[in-house]
């Protein structure tokens, strides 16, 4: 009797990781079908913007006083070849799973040259930002969650919302002045948006019963934070992880061109004024792809968590 309940316990602990298994296997292919979804109209969009903006398919070139209604014909006719829209970013797709990225007409280069060398500094100084900016917006949270004391609260409440207040642009700018190395401003980005939500989390999951039962029987501030405040507030803080780099790399724009920093952000802001299709659609396909992956990732963890926990 006893090894047939055994048996009907393994049995059942086989049957909820089989499901469970499933669950997460099923979610991570919505994940993956909305993930292509979202990256293909994201670049489909980005090409309808450029090529519907006024200007587009104008260059300096044709402003030339020397060149006669011939040449300039021959140069309309020669930017003309990318056809309808659809057709456009349809050609576009089949070039790049043949791995043609393109050229780029504003730089004169292969566009899969130009986002090998630029994209390594993006990434180092998106990296640097977060690191620094969850660096000190996670210790300052919780210092001043555990620590309640109003003179760190009235002071963490001010430096974040005076870096809050202060455009990545004005912030760049700063730092050229101050001369500054232009990646601490992707930090000061990050840090009041994780500190402010950070703070609201732990106060919330600090209140939560367990928490409150734990410090009345004389549990340490350290032990109950992390045994019983982290834990909960585990799945919201991933999600934030995800939505922190999206931000990350909306500010390495601004900070990039004002810093003269050679990376994605610079190489954006150039081919934008020069309307470049094919570059601008791969960085924003690039871009999407990043943050909406970062996001997946953050929220296929907090599922599993929740679902691990039922």
């Amino acid at each position: 009797m006893f090894f047939a309940s055994a048996d009907r316990a393994l049995a059942s602990d086989g049957w909820n990781s089989c499901a469970t298994a499933k669950r997460i296997g099923l979610a991570g292919l919505k994940c993956g079908a909305r993930l292509l979804g979202l990256i293909l109209l994201g670049g489909f969009l980005c090409a309808t913007l450029v090529r519907s903006s006024p200007g587009y398919g104008v260059e300096e070139e044709e402003l030339d006083s020397r060149l006669n209604a011939e040449s300039v014909k021959a140069l309309r006719d020669a930017r003309s070849s990318e056809g309808s829209l659809a057709g456009f970013y349809v050609q576009y797709w089949k070039q790049m799973l043949h791995g043609d990225l393109g050229f780029s007409r504003s730089l004169q280069e292969p566009v899969g040259q130009l986002m090998r060398e630029r994209a390594p500094g993006t990434f180092k100084s998106v990296g640097v930002g977060l690191v620094l900016g969850w660096a000190l917006g996670l210790p300052l949270a919780i210092i001043t969650v555990m620590g309640r004391s109003t003179a760190v609260d009235l002071g963490a409440n001010l430096l974040a919302s005076v870096t809050l207040c202060i455009p990545a642009g004005v912030m760049a700018l700063l730092c050229v002045l101050w001369q500054v190395p232009g990646r601490l401003v992707l930090a000061l980005v990050v840090f009041p948006k994780v500190f402010e939500y950070t703070r609201n989390l732990l106060l919330r999951s600090a209140a939560m019963p367990h928490v409150v039962t734990a410090r009345a029987k004389g549990l340490g501030p350290l032990r109950i934070l992390v045994w019983h405040v982290i834990p909960t507030a585990a799945s919201p803080l991933l999600a934030l992880g995800g939505i922190s780099i999206s931000v990350a790399f909306a500010a390495a724009i601004p900070v990039e061109v004002l810093c003269d920093v050679p990376g994605l952000g610079q190489l954006t802001w150039s081919a934008a004024l020069s309307r470049d299709l094919n570059l601008l659609v791969l960085i924003t396909l690039l871009i999407s792809a990043i943050t909406l992956l970062a996001n997946s990732v953050a929220e296929m963890a907090g599922n599993r968590e929740v679902t691990e926990t039922a």
